[in-house]
C-alpha cells in the first residue's frame, strides 16, 4: 500500500481565508511577474501557494483536491508550481520554485507527489507550529486528533464522523499551535484508498484517480473549518478488521506522549528534537487507544468518550 504524503514523511462548507496563528511564514513571499488565467491561489497556515495549471486536466485535479483552501487569485506567494499534463507521454509534469521539473505516471501519482512536496515547504515556512501524522475534526468549537499510521483508518473514520454531526480541519496532518494547544485547518480533500462501506457511500463528485478516492471539501456532509481550535482529545487509532465492538482506554501521559512524538513530522525544528512538544501536548491533553471496527458504533463511542471526558473533567476510566 502507498502511504500517504505526510506518513512518507515520517517514514458546502464555508469558504474564505484560512486564519493563522502564530508567526509569519519563515521568507517573504515573491510575486510572479507573468499572469496565467489558470492560475489559482491557495491560502494555507498563514502562506500563499501559486499553482499554474497548463490544461484543463491538472486544473480539474487541482481544485478537486485544494478548492477548499482557495483564497484571492491574485497578488505574491511563499510557493509556486507550475504543472502540465505531458504531451507526448502519460503522465504528468511538475515544476516549483528552486527544483528540477519531475514526472509522474499518472494522476494518483501527481496529487502524491505534489501534495508531499507541499507538506514539506509549509514545514519549511512554518517551523513553529508541531507538525502531526493525523486526521482533526471539530466538534462543539473543540477539536480533537485521529492519530494514526498510514492504511488504519483515519480517512475513512473522518468521513464517517462528518455525517454524525462532526466539523472537518484535516485528513491527515495536523498543525499543532504549541503555545495555545490549538490545531490549524488544512482542509484539503478527503482522500480513500478504499471505498467506505454504506451508509458512507461517496459522492457522485468524488475525484478518482488511479489508486486513490479524494472528496472534494465542497461535497462534505458538514462545513470545513477554516480557523484554529483548541485540541481537548487525541484518539490513537486502530483499526480491527472483524471487531464487534470498538474499545477505548484512557492512555497515561507517558505512552501519550511516546507516541505522538512517533508521529511527529517535524521534531527536529522544536526543543529537545520535538519530545518536549510531544511532553507538552500528552501533560494538557487526555488521549486514548481507539480500536475500531464497523464504523457507526466507533463514531457513537468518539462522541461518548468527548462527552464523558469533559463531564469527568478529564478522569474517564477505561
Amino acid at each position: 500500500m502507498r502511504p500517504s504524503p505526510a506518513e512518507a514523511l515520517a517514514g458546502s462548507p464555508s469558504r474564505g481565508q484560512v486564519d493563522p496563528v502564530g508567526p509569519p511564514p519563515s521568507r517573504d513571499p515573491k510575486m510572479i511577474s507573468s499572469y496565467s488565467p489558470n492560475q489559482i491561489f491557495l491560502e494555507v497556515l498563514g502562506c500563499r501557494v501559486r499553482i499554474e495549471c497548463r490544461d484543463p486536466k491538472t486544473l480539474e485535479l487541482i481544485l478537486g483536491n485544494y478548492g477548499g483552501m482557495q483564497g484571492r487569485n491574485f497578488g505574491p506567494s511563499h510557493l509556486d508550481y507550475v504543472v502540465e499534463t505531458c504531451r507526448k507521454d502519460p503522465g504528468f509534469r511538475i515544476a516549483s520554485r528552486g527544483s528540477k521539473p519531475r514526472m509522474t505516471a499518472d494522476d494518483g501519482e501527481f496529487l502524491f507527489l505534489i501534495e508531499k512536496d507541499m507538506t514539506i515547504e509549509l514545514q519549511k515556512l512554518r517551523p513553529d507550529l508541531y507538525f502531526v501524522h493525523a486526521a482533526a475534526l471539530g466538534l462543539s468549537g473543540r477539536a480533537f486528533l485521529l492519530v494514526a499510521a498510514a492504511g488504519r483508518g483515519k480517512s475513512t473514520t473522518t468521513w464517517a464522523l462528518l455525517h454524525h454531526g462532526f466539523d472537518y480541519l484535516s485528513d491527515e496532518l495536523a498543525p499543532l499551535d504549541l503555545d495555545r494547544l490549538e490545531v490549524q485547518p488544512y482542509p484539503h480533500a478527503i482522500c480513500l484508498k478504499k471505498e467506505p462501506p454504506c451508509p458512507y457511500s461517496l459522492p457522485d463528485k468524488t475525484l478518482r484517480t488511479s489508486f486513490t478516492m479524494h472528496v472534494p471539501t465542497s461535497q462534505l456532509p458538514t462545513a470545513a473549518i477554516l480557523k484554529s481550535m483548541p485540541v481537548t482529545a487525541l484518539f490513537f487509532l486502530e483499526y480491527r478488521p472483524g471487531l464487534n465492538s470498538p474499545t477505548v482506554r484512557l492512555l497515561s501521559k507517558a505512552e501519550t506522549a511516546t507516541r505522538l512524538f512517533v508521529h511527529a513530522l517535524n521534531p527536529l525544528a522544536h526543543a529537545e528534537d520535538g519530545l518536549a512538544g510531544a511532553v507538552a501536548i500528552a501533560r494538557k491533553v487526555p488521549a486514548f487507544q481507539l480500536d475500531s471496527g464497523d464504523l457507526r458504533p466507533t463514531c457513537a463511542l468518539i462522541n461518548e468518550t468527548l462527552e464523558r471526558a469533559g463531564e469527568a473533567n478529564v478522569s474517564l476510566s477505561a
